[in-house]
């Protein structure tokens, strides 16, 4: 398969997106005063549904992020209350896409954990998880959530292992290992049969993640991959990285054929990382570059010339990290078909930037809004261990977004086991052996102290308002006699 070059000679085709605009929200539905994480780690460090947005933010001991309502705009309280019960710097937040209320999150201090967030937002720091998973060895930079799947969630760590994790019972109950570096990104198909990943070590792979075996692996010489995503269902995959000329590049592949790329583009000069975002709706591509302050968008077909440029947002303001909007969140009735939340690290600002579709009509547009994957799960976590693949359960958003049924996001419980010889748990006392275990105890020990500490003030506070209420007792009974 040859690889072709492209050029940017202007081609003229029919497309109902060649239009698309960018629209960059008023200063009333903007976000202000988001203390943004410096951290350099390259994630969007932002995470968005249609109920919450999550900021990682800049913290002292330990990492932290924020979630507020995403009708909440406007200035956020210095005291606005946080994430905060990982030990180090956050890397990466995910929402979970099938229930609205639980995020994961992973951490410098090697763990994956997963929050429930309450109706409403945050009242008060929360630093109880719901689960805290420990399997790696060095720190977690990437996790993603299972695509039809209500109870999978992938992580993968500096480590160079990815771990499949079953919510369902808390545990880890797959490890991926080959890789030989640091994995960059992770991306999975329509029916999360397949994960795609790009890696440290300049190969690109495509993996059945249940049995861990390598399918299509490239060693991209010429192509120093960064990020990968899955086409939708065209069997494509999409790459973003770094020529032999240090020029960014977009690259397109067949999942079954990595041999070659099938296309080249090169983009610019400019050195920030590239984020390729993918609408399978519209089969639209956004490529959006780190530092940058503009957003290019491409219309992607099956034949020659396979990127349609289109044309790009611009703004003298740069971007940290994007959250994507999922498709139930957007606002069908002005047309919009994209919804980005961009991270300005220097203003502490969140500037939501809308692509409409421009139309006179005011009628739902069926033929821009698809059905699209929704928020009911196909398969629950043992189903899709079992061996089975489903597509993604579809809904329209023809009549406004609304959920059929109320899901319960259900943390499994642990049976404590325990074996005492003269008094003492010989589980509970396991001496560490490895660094990890040895910092995962100590960091374990910290919390428990701080809980005693609280538990303790707040007990001696109430024994003095009893004290208090015993002498009132003391002093009125002599009169009363």
């Amino acid at each position: 398969m040859d690889t072709d070059k492209m050029s940017w000679r202007p081609t003229y085709r029919s497309s109902k997106f060649r239009n698309v605009y960018g629209k960059v929200g008023n200063r009333e539905h903007c976000f202000d005063g988001f203390p943004i994480t410096k951290n350099v780690h390259d994630n969007h460090f932002c995470a968005v549904n249609s109920k919450f947005l999550a900021v990682v933010t800049e913290s002292a001991g330990g990492g932290s992020f924020i979630v507020i309502p995403v009708s909440q705009c406007g200035r956020l309280d210095s005291h606005y209350p946080k994430v905060c019960g990982h030990q180090g710097n956050v890397l990466d937040i995910k929402w979970n896409p099938f229930f609205e209320n639980i995020i994961a999150s992973c951490s410098e201090d090697t763990s994956v954990r997963v929050w429930e967030i309450p109706e409403g937002g945050l009242r008060r720091n929360m630093t109880e998880a719901v689960l805290e998973l420990y399997g790696h060895s060095r720190r977690v930079g990437v996790i993603e959530w299972h695509p039809t799947s209500s109870g999978i969630l992938f992580s993968a760590g500096y480590d160079y292992k990815i771990l499949i994790w079953n919510l369902e019972i808390g545990e880890p109950v797959k490890m991926i290992d080959c890789h030989t570096d640091v994995i960059l990104s992770m991306s999975f198909n329509t029916d999360g049969s397949l994960l795609a990943t790009s890696c440290k070590d300049k190969k690109l792979r495509v993996i059945e993640p249940r049995s861990g075996a390598v399918l299509q692996q490239a060693s991209c010489k010429n192509h120093r991959v960064n990020r990968v995503v899955f086409l939708g269902n065209m069997k494509r995959l999409l790459t973003t990285g770094v020529s032999r000329w240090n020029t960014r590049q977009i690259a397109l592949w067949d999942q079954e054929d990595l041999s070659m790329p099938i296309v080249e583009e090169d983009i610019d000069g400019l050195s920030g990382l590239l984020f390729p975002f993918y609408d399978a709706d519209t089969h639209m591509l956004y490529l959006a570059g780190k530092g940058d302050g503009n957003i290019r968008y491409f219309e992607i077909t099956t034949e020659k010339p396979y990127f349609q440029y289109l044309t790009e947002f611009r703004s003298p303001a740069p971007q940290k990290g994007l959250g994507v909007m999922p498709k139930h969140g957007l606002d069908v009735g002005a047309c919009e078909v994209y919804r980005f939340y961009k991270l300005v690290t220097l203003k502490g600002l969140i500037e939501p930037i809308s692509m409409i579709v421009p139309r006179r009509s005011d009628t739902y547009q069926e033929d821009i809004y698809p059905m699209t994957a929704g928020t009911e799960p196909a398969l629950s976590a043992s189903e899709w261990l079992s061996g089975i693949n489903r597509d993604p359960v579809l809904m329209s958003l023809k009549e406004g977004y609304q959920r059929p049924h109320q899901l319960v996001f259900k943390a499994p419980v642990k049976e404590k086991k325990s074996m005492v010889v003269n008094g003492i748990d010989l589980l509970e006392n396991v001496p560490p052996r490895t660094e990890n275990e040895l910092l995962r105890m100590f960091f374990r020990q910290q919390e428990e102290l701080r809980r005693l500490k609280e538990e303790l003030t707040t007990k001696d506070v109430r024994i003095r308002q009893l004290e208090l209420e015993l002498n009132n007792l003391k002093n009125v009974s002599p009169n009363n006699v």
